[in-house]
């Protein structure tokens, strides 16, 4: 007889969510394993935490990408045509978040920043946001597959919610005030989960871990220290790229993924360590051309040009990475334009059935 009523066999527990357990399971029928979600509803609640569960596997439907963890099924289960419980069937995902391991290679960091905007990106393509991104909902596993997980705060773009929705450290100031929702908003949640990973300090956002309810931190952009000035290893233009992303009106963040995609892979090239496997994304900006390293100073392999977060780096800075930096300097992101009324930005097309804007059920 299977442990659950959705017909699966428990082999361990795995997690914690929002009023939920998550637990691998097996298939008795085919031996495959999974992960299960399984949200309950106590008798003096409403019905939230089982909606988002629901949301969860909506939006999961809409989107295949090898970054965003798979959903293949949603059992529901009523007492008295009530609903009572919802079980959300996952693929099963052997990997570590980022809260429990920060890599300390520099390569590796922007490699995984890379494949979670990427996943961010196909989202934004479908129409939705995440709006809960965070280093506790980014797995790693051990062959480098990066999973981005926990869609159930997920919604379309444009959405105006009716509650504040996100985690303190990382949630953007529009999350806060209940404003409409776009991709930079995600941007904003990316950001400040790399000021996280890069520095192992929270940005203080306008809600954070440590604040009292209902109060709100108001923090001049000049008191932040960038990522670079934590830590001088870390490359100016990676660090230009997080602080932009933090900033406080969407306006002057990144316009949307492809941007924050464009300006990693520079950061990437600089550093001289692109995997030789790595896809090339679609529709990404041409690099400038670089010029030729001089033969005095030839560039040093890919397998010995990896940087530490925490080590020293005496490789040379050619006129490659000159060339480089100087576009993770601003010259990509045109951010002075962004500023122009004449050139307001342009936010990711909604799908024509989610337009107008949606509030939340």
């Amino acid at each position: 007889m299977a442990d659950l009523a959705s017909g699966y066999n428990i082999l361990e527990k795995i997690g914690t969510g929002a009023k939920s357990l998550i637990y691998k399971v097996v298939d008795p029928s085919t031996g495959q394993n999974f992960a299960i979600k399984r949200v309950v509803r106590e008798p003096d609640e409403d019905t939230r935490f089982l909606e988002q569960a629901i949301t969860e596997y909506e939006i999961s439907r809409e989107i295949d990408h090898p970054a965003l963890r798979r959903i293949f099924d949603l059992k529901r289960f009523r007492s008295w045509g009530r609903l009572t419980e919802v079980h959300v069937v996952m693929e099963y995902v052997q990997g570590v978040s980022l809260e429990q391991h920060r890599p300390t290679d520099m390569a590796e960091t922007v490699q995984i920043f890379i494949k979670v905007a990427e996943g961010l990106d196909a989202m934004h393509r479908a129409g939705f946001l995440h709006t809960d991104l965070k280093p506790n909902n980014i797995l790693v596993c051990s062959d480098s597959v990066v999973k981005i997980i926990d869609f159930g705060q997920s919604c379309p773009v444009l959405t105006r919610k009716k509650r504040i929705q996100g985690t303190p450290d990382y949630i953007a100031p529009e999350q806060v005030h209940r404003e409409p929702l776009t991709a930079r908003t995600d941007v904003f949640n990316l950001g400040a989960t790399m000021y996280w990973v890069l520095t192992g300090k929270a940005y203080p956002t306008i809600i954070s871990k440590n604040s009292q309810p209902g109060a709100y931190n108001v923090v001049a952009p000049r008191q932040i220290p960038a990522p670079h000035e934590v830590n001088p290893l870390i490359p100016v233009g990676l660090s230009r790229l997080v602080m932009e992303s933090c900033q406080e009106q969407p306006i002057h963040r990144p316009r949307d993924m492809r941007t924050v995609i464009t300006r990693l892979e520079a950061v990437q090239q600089m550093l001289g360590s692109r995997p030789a496997d790595a896809a090339a994304p679609a529709e990404a900006a041409d690099p400038p051309p670089p010029a030729a390293p001089p033969p005095e100073q030839p560039r040093p392999p890919s397998d010995e040009s990896s940087v530490k977060l925490f080590e020293k780096h005496d490789g040379p800075h050619d006129d490659v990475h000159s060339a480089i930096e100087d576009v993770l300097l601003g010259d990509l992101d045109r951010s002075d334009d962004d500023l122009r009324p004449d050139l307001r930005p342009r936010e990711p097309r909604p799908r024509p059935d989610d337009t107008p804007p949606k509030s939340e059920p």
